[in-house]
């Protein structure tokens, strides 16, 4: 049996019914509740991969880590194409790639539920806005950059770009120490926060490599499932 080429997820904030459709490369699909599948769902499925990461990148200033709390809103939350868990993974392997983690994160949510046209789909809405704005924004910037008023947009911008990165930041946090569960003392892994706090210190004070440190986080985790300490 061939794998399949896309999982649809028509859903949504809480309220509407899901519906998934399998599209099978050269085979007979099915579909449950009853609706159609072929060429038409493709394509819905790629406008929806272009819309949403087309969002993405038209609002994520202030670099890829501001980018995250839009991602896992559009896949997480109003999509529910990856689940928490997988979002967290999302984050890991973007990291680990070369290249912004939004177009990373475009292309692997494209991929995996559409193949190489998601793929393709979801990266170019992720890069066009950034395309066409970064060239107007450099003509505009490089003609009244003397201007008090742009410095000051700029510079109000700056504390919600922060803003975004630390939600990012604890909800992928809260997810690693407690697995996408309610938050209590009894579902706290306390491993991921010993290896949460030695990246940090190598980071942070001893100025390692990110990558060399990730190298070494998967390292601990795969010694520590082998000890059966996971």
């Amino acid at each position: 049996m061939q794998k399949p080429l896309a999982w649809i997820s028509v859903q949504g904030r809480r309220e509407r019914q899901v519906c998934i459709v399998e599209l099978w490369q050269g085979q007979v699909c099915s579909a449950k509740p009853q609706r159609g599948c072929g060429v038409e769902d493709t394509m819905e499925l790629y406008w929806q991969l272009f819309l949403s990461f087309l969002q993405i990148g038209a609002f994520s200033f202030g670099g890829g880590y501001a980018a995250m709390p839009l991602i896992q809103d559009q896949v997480v939350e109003i999509h529910g194409w990856l689940t928490m868990s997988e979002f967290t993974d999302l984050v890991t392997i973007s990291q680990m790639t070369p290249g912004p983690i939004a177009v990373n994160a475009a292309t692997f949510v494209g991929t995996r539920l559409a193949g190489t046209g998601g793929a393709v789909v979801a990266t170019l809405g992720c890069i066009l806005p950034s395309c066409l704005l970064v060239t107007l924004i450099a003509w505009l910037y490089l003609k009244y950059r003397t201007l008090s008023a742009l410095q000051s947009v700029l510079a109000m911008l700056r504390p919600a770009v922060v803003a975004m990165i630390a939600a990012a930041g604890v909800s992928i946090l809260v997810s690693a120490f407690w697995g996408g569960e309610a938050v209590s003392a009894a579902g706290f892994r306390g491993n991921e926060a010993v290896i949460f706090a030695v990246c940090l210190f190598l980071l942070m004070r001893k100025k390692w490599n990110p990558v060399a440190v990730m190298v070494l986080a998967g390292g601990m985790n795969v010694a520590l499932a082998a000890a059966g300490m996971l």
